[in-house]
């Protein structure tokens, strides 16, 4: 198995990850935003100099180094000569560096990266591929690797169909805590992408989409099992479509990185899901979803056919399972959850 841990940035934490877990096949992290930028918040935004010692010290432990440039939108920069130009030096500075990969999640880089430079080409999430006619787009384009849109990770038909249709690798992300088919995610990511890009620089009030999201997990917290999680005990359901997994969580410290390592390299975890999750971290000290008690339930997730209003499995498992933090006469205590509204 091949796991890829995310990375904040700097050696220091890198030096954390490696020394912390010999299980981690590959690192990620966010380039300079000067030139592409990334559809997530990142910690931290290395230059050059540091990307070389970072990808030195990588490889000294036997570990690949990724750099993650996956913008969902340039605003037509990269079609410019002046973009064209200052997008394409860059990449050539990571290549000299010796970066084992790239994820882009713009059709033209991909195209650009697969000609001209040795770095593996990775086709990221921000892409959304989720059927086997897209994957079969992105290997024509020269990808690698295609990480696939988490949405289907429950989706046992089209993962197969998926790997049947092309030849690249195949990476699945395996704690995602998004809303299942979240409306929101497009706008949240182009969002990202330019504030989290060359300028000119966004002056926002806040992110509307992410405390929307949380929002709308606290109305109604079944929300959470239906999120396209993979349990670290269930990646044995997926080994005939990938040996290849990406743990998410960037803006995250190496202590909290190194958990979920061990998690999935163990294959097992005792305790709250949510400790795993990467999106809902403001909703961690809110829920505790005890992970062993999810056993079985990819057998149903793997049949489903997600008409949500003739199931409603995920409301009976959640209110089942889910337990409250609460607070009563100074003692911190779980309640059972209470699940209203539809299914």
């Amino acid at each position: 198995m091949k796991l890829y841990a995310p990375h904040v940035g700097h050696l220091e934490g890198l030096e954390e990850l490696l020394t912390g877990s010999s299980d981690i096949y590959g690192v990620y992290m966010a380039g300079t935003p000067d030139y592409v930028g990334t559809g997530r918040t990142n910690l931290s935004a290395p230059g050059l100099e540091e990307i070389a010692e970072q990808t030195r010290y990588a490889h000294e432990k036997g570990v690949k180094m990724e750099v993650v440039l996956n913008s969902s939108c340039m605003g037509g920069q990269h079609l410019t000569s002046e973009g064209y130009n200052r997008i394409n030096w860059y990449f050539k500075q990571l290549n000299n560096i010796g970066v084992d990969a790239i994820t882009v999640a713009e059709p033209y880089f991909i195209e650009m990266l697969s000609k001209d430079f040795d770095m593996e080409v990775v086709v990221s999430v921000l892409s959304f591929v989720d059927s086997p006619q897209k994957a079969e787009f992105y290997e024509g384009l020269g990808a690698d690797t295609i990480v696939i849109d988490p949405v289907i990770n429950r989706a046992f038909d089209k993962l197969e169909a998926i790997r049947d249709a092309v030849s690249c690798d195949l990476k699945l992300l395996v704690n995602e805590g998004c809303l299942y088919q979240c409306p929101l995610r497009y706008a949240h990511f182009n969002f990202f992408s330019h504030a989290n890009g060359p300028g000119p620089k966004l002056n926002v009030l806040d992110d509307y989409y992410y405390y929307k999201c949380l929002s709308l997990r606290i109305k109604d917290p079944q929300q959470l099992i239906k999120s396209p999680w993979i349990r670290p005990e269930d990646l044995k359901e997926y080994k005939h479509i990938t040996d290849t997994f990406k743990i998410g969580g960037r803006t995250h410290f190496p202590n909290w990185i190194l958990n979920n390592v061990h998690a999935y390299a163990n294959e097992s975890y005792e305790g709250n899901l949510m400790d795993l999750l990467d999106c809902p971290r403001d909703l961690r000290d809110l829920y505790y979803i005890p992970n062993k008690e999810l056993e079985g339930a990819i057998s149903q997730w793997k049949q489903c056919g997600k008409v949500c209003n003739k199931c409603g499995y995920c409301k009976r498992l959640a209110e089942k399972i889910i337990k409250v933090y609460s607070t009563e006469n100074g003692e911190n205590i779980l309640k059972p959850l209470k699940v209203e509204g539809g299914q």
